[in-house]
């Protein structure tokens, strides 16, 4: 107070300095009523004499924090209340020589001065004055606030009471992890003083939680210069806790806010303090409870203990609840909609709204559109029905242009005389037509000419009846090229339900019609490849076996004649009527193997495709080669006749076309598929002309593999040999997926 005092004396004397005679006399005039003042507050005895310990420095603690406790206690407690503001370096309380230094410095100040009270801010202080309070302030009341209760630990000492808050460092991170989903990295930012240290115990004892979804960086006790280097060295997707302390006897270049603005500016910065850090770069951070409230609880236990209450009687207490400040520029910067925050977050930096800014020219500006408003509806109320009808059947139209323009369909209408009159967009896009082209006769060019009389004439007839009709016709398209339609069209009627025309609906069912015909073509071609093998089977059993069995019958009956022939003649005749037998039966069992292979039901295709190639490489007189690998002996039904019948559609192909004796088949087991290959290096052919040309063979090939959801591919060039290659899927045996081969599976193998 006395200090303040001489400082406005000094201001004064400042101002006046020259006055000359006035100058020299003024402070005695000035100081009487101010010495009168002194000696009455000095002369009141009920003045109370508080104390307020900061452990911050004056610069980091908020002149309007102090003088809310000042205004709050002075409030509470009647009578004059003197304050003194003390403060301390929190980080430098472990220096037993700034310790002494600051204990010594209070002794001194207040040696001659009864205090009241003392009120301690921080642990620091605290820590500070428990150890040297009998030098210090032997029985004076003590009242500590912005205390972690993990701090004090349950312990009580006579004579002190306070508030308690408990910061939860693992909401701040869960905090930090929501706003930024796609963290990767943690960096904390610390000193080494005791209070730093604790901290930074406290986030190490919390991380363990986040293990598999962030790593930890640990920037400690670093010089301030060096801080913003290591920063801009850190990963993508990092986010930052600042616990750096400021410290009043260090002055270094960039000083400890200003480091904090700059790595807000890098990366998305947090604390668990957030009164000391947001508002100067740090995005948000969460107090145990709001400023306001461990003031209002510290400032009433203090007035207890002013009014006379005993000190000990009265308990420590703790806010409940918790605050979260955040920083309005920072979340902009990181793209953090407010809406991820609590309700009842506090914000620094915010700019006003609209409203806050100009509400005293908007409430004016409000009433007069208020009032011009209600002339407005005054006068529209008029022609609201009106207008309401004519909204209703232009909304209607607009729905129904709408629905029909995005339609696949090809839409007209027509008036009640025939007239077209509406084209949607698809019609006019499929006929390359100009949107005009509605309300002209163009649309007819795009009609075939054989088909456009019919066209006219079925449209007249139903002009006549006004019944529903279709009729098939071909259209031109954009490109030039006719493609058949099928038109649907209904009667549509007026508001006074008078006929109003036709709408109809067109459909391109041109690829409807070359598949119908691909099908009977295909068909056609199966049903005569069907005859021509019944054919072969009836020449070979008619040409060979039949003139066989004919000559074996001539052979028997050439024994029985000649039974008086000796013995050794007739044992050699009967030995080639046994070798002609066998031999028939050895073409039976082949011809029977080419319709169906029983090894195929019981020993599995790759047994079925070697027998067959054993067989047909006797037959014809070539070598085959045949490998295979990891296939699953049981494989479903359709997917072995599948590959067996691919092997002899090829292996018939090759020997028919590629004039060489030498083949190689392959059947491979993959972990999803099988693999079927048979090539050979004999002439080759031109495969976008077998394509083409739809050779019954390759039709026969790929419609097979299609069927068990397979591709089959052909390489082949004149002079380089061929290559086919079925890649069929695995079906799985043991969920029952096995599919039953049909009769027609059964078939020989035809040819190209």
């Amino acid at each position: 107070m006395n200090n303040r005092r001489i400082k406005v004396l000094d201001d004064v004397s400042n101002w006046i300095g020259g006055w000359g005679l006035f100058a020299r006399i003024w402070p005695a005039i000035i100081c009487i009523p101010l010495f009168a003042s002194s000696a009455i507050a000095i002369a009141q005895p009920n003045a109370k004499n508080v104390l307020i310990l900061f452990h911050y420095p004056a610069p980091v603690v908020d002149p309007a924090y102090v003088d809310q406790i000042e205004s709050l206690l002075r409030a509470r407690v009647p009578g004059q209340v003197n304050f003194y503001i003390e403060h301390m370096e929190a980080t430098r309380v472990e220096d037993k020589d700034y310790q002494q230094n600051l204990t010594d410095s209070l002794r001194n100040t207040y040696r001659g001065r009864k205090l009241d009270l003392v009120m301690l801010s921080g642990y620091p202080s605290l820590d500070m004055v428990l150890r040297h309070r009998d030098e210090l302030f032997p029985g004076v009341p003590i009242v500590y606030f912005s205390m972690e209760t993990r701090q004090i630990a349950g312990r009580t000492w006579r004579g002190i009471t306070g508030v308690t808050e408990t910061q939860d460092v693992r909401a701040v991170i869960d905090l930090a992890l929501r706003l930024h989903p796609d963290t990767e990295t943690m960096a904390i930012i610390t000193g080494k003083s005791d209070i730093e240290t604790f901290w930074l115990g406290k986030f190490h004892s919390e991380l363990p939680h986040y293990r598999n979804k962030v790593k930890e960086i640990d920037l400690v006790d670093l010089p301030t210069d060096q801080i913003l280097q290591r920063v801009d060295q850190l990963p993508p997707k990092t986010i930052v806790f600042f616990e750096l302390q400021p410290r009043e006897s260090i002055q270094p270049a960039i000083g400890v806010w200003d480091v904090l603005a700059q790595i807000g500016q890098r990366l998305p910065t947090y604390c668990i303090f957030p009164y000391q850090c947001v508002g100067h770069g740090a995005v948000a951070g969460i107090e145990s409870s709001g400023r306001d409230e461990v003031i209002t609880l510290a400032v009433t236990l203090a007035a207890r203990i002013l009014s006379g209450e005993q000190v000990d009687s009265i308990p420590v207490v703790q806010p409940s609840g918790t605050q979260t400040l955040a920083d309005w520029r920072q979340l902009h910067r990181w793209n953090i909609p407010v809406s991820a925050l609590p309700k009842d977050t506090r914000f620094y930096n915010r700019d006003p709204t609209l409203w806050e800014r100009d509400r005293k020219y908007f409430i004016p500006a409000l009433v007069l559109i208020v009032a011009q408003a209600l002339l407005i509806l005054a006068l529209l109320w008029q022609r609201a029905r009106k207008r309401k009808a004519e909204a209703v059947v232009r909304e209607s139209e607009k729905r129904f242009r709408v629905m029909v323009d995005t339609a696949p369909s090809l839409v007209w209408m027509c008036d009640a005389q025939g007239k077209i009159t509406y084209l949607n967009e698809s019609r006019l896009a499929f006929t390359g037509l100009h949107p005009n082209a509605a309300h002209s006769d163009s649309w007819a060019e795009c009609i075939h000419p054989d088909d456009l009389k019919n066209l006219l004439d079925t449209v007249s007839q139903a002009l006549k009846t006004r019944q529903r009709f279709s009729m098939e016709y071909r259209l031109r398209r954009s490109d030039g090229v006719y493609r058949w339609m099928l038109d649907v069209a209904a009667p549509r009627v007026n508001g006074d339900s008078s006929f109003a025309g036709f709408i109809g609906s067109g459909t391109d069912t041109t690829d409807q019609k070359l598949a119908q015909q691909a099908l009977e073509k295909v068909s056609g071609q199966l049903i005569e490849a069907q005859e021509k093998e019944r054919g072969r089977i009836a020449r070979d059993l008619h040409d060979d076996i039949c003139q066989r069995l004919a000559l074996l019958a001539m052979e028997i009956s050439l024994a029985n004649r000649s039974a008086d022939v000796s013995a050794e003649t007739t044992k050699q005749r009967l030995q080639e009527i046994q070798k002609h037998c066998c031999e028939i039966a050895g073409d039976v069992q082949s011809l029977s193997h080419q319709l169906h292979s029983s090894k195929l039901d019981y020993l599995g295709v790759v047994a079925a495709i070697k027998g067959f190639c054993d067989e047909f490489s006797r037959q014809h007189e070539v070598s085959i080669k045949i490998t295979d690998a990891n296939v699953p002996r049981e494989l479903p039904q359709d997917i072995s006749l599948c590959l067996f019948r691919v092997a002899q559609e090829a292996l018939h192909n090759a020997v028919k076309y590629s004039g060489t004796n030498q083949f190689t088949v392959r059947v491979l087991g993959m972990v999803d598929c099988v693999q079927l290959v048979v090539s050979d290096a004999g002439a080759g052919f031109d495969v976008e002309a077998a394509k083409r040309n739809r050779g019954l063979g390759l039709v026969s090939m790929q419609e097979r593999v299609h069927l068990v959801h397979g591709t089959l591919s052909v390489e082949s060039q004149a002079g380089k040999g061929t290559k086919i290659l079925a890649v069929v899927p695995l079906v799985d045996v043991d969920a029952g997926q096995v599919k039953v081969a049909s009769e027609d599976d059964r078939l020989p193998a035809t040819t190209r």
